[in-house]
Protein backbone atom coordinates (compact mmCIF):
# COMPACT_ATOMS: atom_id res chain seq x y z
CA UNK A 1 0.00 0.00 0.00
CA UNK A 2 1.55 3.72 -0.40
CA UNK A 3 -0.07 6.95 0.81
CA UNK A 4 0.63 10.23 -0.83
CA UNK A 5 0.59 13.00 2.35
CA UNK A 6 0.51 16.56 1.08
CA UNK A 7 1.59 19.59 3.55
CA UNK A 8 1.75 23.37 2.96
CA UNK A 9 -1.78 24.69 1.92
CA UNK A 10 -2.81 27.47 3.64
CA UNK A 11 -4.23 31.07 3.31
CA UNK A 12 -2.42 33.92 1.41
CA UNK A 13 -3.12 37.13 -0.29
CA UNK A 14 -3.82 37.65 -3.99
CA UNK A 15 -0.18 38.20 -5.24
CA UNK A 16 0.89 35.71 -2.41
CA UNK A 17 3.27 32.61 -2.58
CA UNK A 18 2.85 29.09 -1.07
CA UNK A 19 5.06 26.08 -1.53
CA UNK A 20 2.86 22.59 -1.46
CA UNK A 21 4.64 19.42 -0.61
CA UNK A 22 3.50 16.01 -1.34
CA UNK A 23 5.44 12.85 0.38
CA UNK A 24 5.07 9.12 -1.11
CA UNK A 25 5.42 6.18 1.31
CA UNK A 26 5.05 3.07 1.62
CA UNK A 27 5.77 -0.17 -0.75
CA UNK A 28 7.85 1.87 -3.47
CA UNK A 29 10.36 0.67 -6.62
CA UNK A 30 9.90 3.86 -8.55
CA UNK A 31 7.54 6.82 -9.12
CA UNK A 32 7.26 7.40 -12.61
CA UNK A 33 4.92 10.38 -13.58
CA UNK A 34 3.93 12.71 -10.67
CA UNK A 35 1.81 16.24 -10.82
CA UNK A 36 -0.85 18.25 -9.40
CA UNK A 37 -4.75 18.59 -9.98
CA UNK A 38 -7.06 21.58 -8.31
CA UNK A 39 -10.90 21.74 -8.06
CA UNK A 40 -12.11 25.04 -7.08
CA UNK A 41 -15.58 25.64 -5.75
CA UNK A 42 -18.22 24.31 -7.90
CA UNK A 43 -15.63 23.44 -10.69
CA UNK A 44 -14.77 20.55 -12.19
CA UNK A 45 -11.05 18.79 -10.90
CA UNK A 46 -8.29 20.70 -13.40
CA UNK A 47 -4.65 19.79 -14.48
CA UNK A 48 -2.18 21.87 -12.83
CA UNK A 49 1.48 20.48 -13.46
CA UNK A 50 2.93 17.34 -14.17
CA UNK A 51 6.81 16.17 -13.89
CA UNK A 52 7.90 13.02 -15.23
CA UNK A 53 10.67 10.67 -13.53
CA UNK A 54 13.58 12.62 -15.79
CA UNK A 55 12.57 16.30 -14.25
CA UNK A 56 11.09 17.29 -17.59
CA UNK A 57 7.75 19.58 -16.63
CA UNK A 58 4.12 20.22 -17.95
CA UNK A 59 1.81 23.16 -16.73
CA UNK A 60 -1.45 24.21 -17.59
CA UNK A 61 -1.99 27.21 -19.67
CA UNK A 62 -3.68 29.66 -16.35
CA UNK A 63 -0.57 28.94 -14.24
CA UNK A 64 2.90 29.10 -16.82
CA UNK A 65 5.05 31.70 -15.65
CA UNK A 66 3.98 31.76 -12.27
CA UNK A 67 4.34 28.11 -10.93
CA UNK A 68 6.82 25.38 -10.57
CA UNK A 69 7.08 21.72 -10.01
CA UNK A 70 9.48 19.67 -8.80
CA UNK A 71 10.39 16.50 -7.40
CA UNK A 72 13.12 14.70 -5.25
CA UNK A 73 13.41 11.17 -6.41
CA UNK A 74 15.60 10.35 -3.39
CA UNK A 75 13.22 10.87 -1.25
CA UNK A 76 9.78 10.37 -2.97
CA UNK A 77 8.52 13.36 -3.06
CA UNK A 78 6.91 15.97 -5.13
CA UNK A 79 6.81 20.32 -4.62
CA UNK A 80 4.30 23.02 -6.15
CA UNK A 81 5.71 26.40 -6.05
CA UNK A 82 2.96 28.95 -6.47
CA UNK A 83 3.58 32.44 -6.77
CA UNK A 84 1.50 35.30 -7.68
CA UNK A 85 -2.01 33.52 -6.78
CA UNK A 86 -4.73 34.94 -7.76
CA UNK A 87 -8.48 34.36 -5.58
CA UNK A 88 -9.66 32.32 -8.77
CA UNK A 89 -6.89 29.47 -7.83
CA UNK A 90 -8.81 28.98 -4.00
CA UNK A 91 -9.28 24.88 -4.10
CA UNK A 92 -8.36 21.96 -3.04
CA UNK A 93 -5.23 20.67 -4.49
CA UNK A 94 -4.21 17.17 -5.03
CA UNK A 95 -0.85 15.77 -5.88
CA UNK A 96 -1.16 12.50 -8.00
CA UNK A 97 1.39 9.60 -8.85
CA UNK A 98 2.51 6.52 -10.93
CA UNK A 99 3.97 4.26 -8.34
CA UNK A 100 5.76 1.18 -9.26
CA UNK A 101 5.70 -1.23 -6.34
CA UNK A 102 5.31 -4.59 -8.20
CA UNK A 103 2.37 -3.12 -10.72
CA UNK A 104 2.06 0.37 -11.51
CA UNK A 105 -0.95 1.73 -9.64
CA UNK A 106 -2.00 5.37 -9.55
CA UNK A 107 -2.48 7.55 -6.69
CA UNK A 108 -4.16 10.33 -4.91
CA UNK A 109 -3.40 12.65 -1.79
CA UNK A 110 -5.94 13.62 0.20
CA UNK A 111 -6.19 17.36 -0.96
CA UNK A 112 -4.98 20.20 0.94
CA UNK A 113 -7.12 23.74 1.01
CA UNK A 114 -5.32 26.99 -0.68
CA UNK A 115 -7.38 29.61 0.12
CA UNK A 116 -6.62 33.26 -1.80
CA UNK A 117 -8.24 36.44 -0.13
CA UNK A 118 -8.88 39.20 -2.55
Amino acid sequence: QVQLVESGGGLVQTGGSLRLSCAASGTIVSINNMGWYRRAPGKQRELVATITSSGSSYYGDSVKGRFSISRYNAKNTEYLQMNSLKPEETGVYYCNADVYGGIFYNYWGQGSQVTVSA
